[in-house]
């Protein structure tokens, strides 16, 4: 028995931590888009869109708004998949388990990373497809790696929110990329070695992760991958047929599962609550900002050192270096959610109250990081963008990490997959309004993106209209418990 259970505490570990290379290397990659801009610009994508046009002395300058504006679509297309494939792709984990979905990302992301590795300045529009792909395979890493937290217990919510933390940080893969271009690596060659990379994801899916789910609370003895025999069809029987609680995306463990059953809301309630509508508006803003900052960011800096191409370069390393630190900032978040765990609540307040107020402070941060991020993003001044970069991976943490736990604590767990995948897919389409806020700046602003700025500055104002309203709720709550113990009290 003791070899067993050090067997199973061996693959576990090794699950976990090859789980954890996988997000952080390959997953969100797609984030890292500003860095292969100034390699795939290098290498003369879309320059046939350069025209030469007559600058203000007379002089000929050679203009390429028209090619940022392509490479601007091409990520503002990917993010958009990226985020409204998510309902599709959980439903794609949902119905036919880890193995399948796994083998479907893996597919995907191959394809797009062959892709890429293929197109050249020529064939410029391979991108358009390929990091869609790219985008919708990652994100299905992200979705079947959730679960290995219900492996670990008591450390299930700080696993799966390092998970998210290291789905931000592997956007630094692209500036790894740009950096071996700088020492002669070939892009073809760099994508190539992506691509056979596949391989280790193969052989993870078959020897590292269950066929199906990963159930929770986890059964004793439980054990998965290709040679556990029946214990892991056994297992797998166990979580199709809802025996026990398998969630796979959720940070926090939504609700108390030893308090008395209540009416829970029907799916359609909760989607049309004022909690859901005002938290869809909460992520759509702040994630816009947050897109328009990355797609646009070579053109900003561009416009900034007045197209020196070593200072662009020297910005575009900083901010790839400081998304590293999502994998840092993520726990922070969930910290300071989980802050009230241990301590006594208040009289007659339920665990899933309590998890609801301490969601007010998270909301209400995230928003404030963001509007200060946006500030300082507006302000056309070269050395304040360290602080604008330290700003948005701090706030992109919070913003992701945030949404998921919210919609754990205010809605009832049965419905998490749904209502997750939903907002992630309402939210893309609001994400498309980037592509024509890129097209306000490259055509009637004349490049000056200083308009825009300040707009989608005062946009994200609206998103303090939800911890406002989670607040007021909270204290109407506390209220009514108030009053349900004072008339009592009087009428003795």
């Amino acid at each position: 028995m003791p070899s067993f259970g050090n067997g199973l505490s061996m693959r576990r570990g090794l699950t976990f931590a090859t789980g954890l290379v996988e997000c952080l290397c390959f997953a969100g990659a797609v984030f890292g888009w500003a860095s292969l801009v100034f390699v795939l610009k290098t290498e003369g994508y879309f320059s046939d869109l350069c025209v030469n046009t007559t600058g203000v002395n007379g002089t000929q300058v050679l203009d390429c708004s028209g090619q940022d504006e392509q490479f601007s679509l091409v990520f503002t297309i990917a993010s958009f998949m990226n985020n409204f494939l998510t309902l599709p792709s959980g439903f794609l984990f949902d119905r036919f388990g880890t193995t399948v979905a796994r083998l479907c990302g893996i597919c995907l992301y191959s394809t797009g990373t062959l892709m890429v590795a293929f197109s050249t300045s020529a064939l410029s529009n391979l991108l358009f497809p390929a990091l869609t792909l790219l985008a919708v395979g990652g994100i299905l890493f992200l979705i079947t790696n959730m679960q290995v937290g219900n492996l670990f217990g008591s450390h299930r919510s700080t696993i799966i929110t390092l998970y998210n933390g290291a789905f931000d940080s592997s956007s630094a893969l692209f500036f790894i990329i740009k950096l071996l271009h700088e020492v002669g690596v070939s892009l073809r060659s760099a994508f190539l070695f992506l691509t056979a990379c596949s391989i280790i994801h193969v052989l993870r899916t078959f020897f590292l992760m269950p066929r199906k789910f990963i159930p929770y609370p986890l059964p004793d003895h439980y054990t998965y991958g290709i040679t556990c025999g029946k214990s892991t069809t056994l297992n797998s029987k166990v979580a199709e047929n809802g025996d026990t609680q398998m969630e796979t995306e959720d940070v926090h463990t939504p609700l108390d599962k030893d308090a008395p059953a209540k009416q829970e809301k029907s799916f359609r309630e909760c989607l049309l609550s004022r909690f859901f509508v005002l938290h869809l508006l909460w992520l759509s803003v702040m994630q816009l900002r947050h897109y328009l900052f990355i797609g646009t960011l070579n053109s900003m800096l561009q416009g900034l050192t007045a197209g020196e191409p070593s200072l662009v370069s020297k910005y575009i390393n900083a901010f790839a270096i400081s998304q590293l630190c999502g994998v840092l900032c993520a726990p922070w978040n969930g910290l300071i959610l989980d802050r009230h765990k241990g301590k006594p609540r208040a009289p007659g307040e339920s665990e899933q109250e309590a998890d609801l107020r301490a969601t007010v402070l998270s909301l209400f941060l995230t928003v404030l990081q963001c509007v200060l991020f946006s500030v300082c993003a507006t302000i056309p001044y070269l050395p304040l963008q360290y602080l604008t970069f330290i700003l948005q991976v701090l706030n992109r943490s919070f913003l992701f990490g945030g949404n998921a736990a919210f919609i754990s604590v205010a809605f009832p767990s049965r419905h998490f997959g749904k209502l997750y995948g939903l907002v992630m897919a309402l939210s893309a389409v609001f994400t498309i309004l980037q592509y024509p806020c890129v097209s306000l700046v490259k055509g009637p602003l004349g490049g000056d993106p200083l308009y825009v700025n300040v707009a989608l500055t005062l946009l994200s104002l609206l998103a303090f209209i939800h911890p406002l309203s989670v607040y007021l709720h909270c204290r109407g709550l506390a209220s009514l418990r108030a009053e349900s113990q004072a008339d009592p009290a009087s009428s003795q």
